[in-house]
């Protein structure tokens, strides 16, 4: 049960991380193109890593096993390397004030 529950918290921590994402891509979308460019490199990062995780989860789910500690220490390494990502990110859009829908 215990691995059920770890890949639905961090099913949810990927979709906060992609509302995150889209905010910032909405914002790049406004830079002038130095900038832009600066910002896109570092949004395909997090895309990147955003993937892996959750082909790691899925893979997690479905592939059920008593030993999932591998599996796991990448995903947490994942989560962390996403988070430095983001606090890099920060520094080309700034934080987001809202999360909305629309760019």
């Amino acid at each position: 049960m215990y691995i059920k529950d770890y890949c639905n918290d961090m099913e949810m921590k990927l979709t906060a991380s992609k509302a995150k994402l889209f905010d910032a891509i909405c914002k790049t979308e406004k830079m002038g193109s130095k900038d832009k460019k600066k910002a896109m490199a570092s949004i395909n990062d997090i895309k990147i890593i955003i993937r892996d995780m959750e082909a790691k989860i899925d893979q997690l789910k479905t592939e059920y096993s008593s030993e999932y500690s591998t599996q796991k220490i990448k995903i947490d390494a994942g989560a962390i390397d996403m988070r430095s990502k983001y606090e890099e990110q920060i520094k080309f859009t700034g934080k987001p004030a809202h999360l909305s829908a629309q760019c």
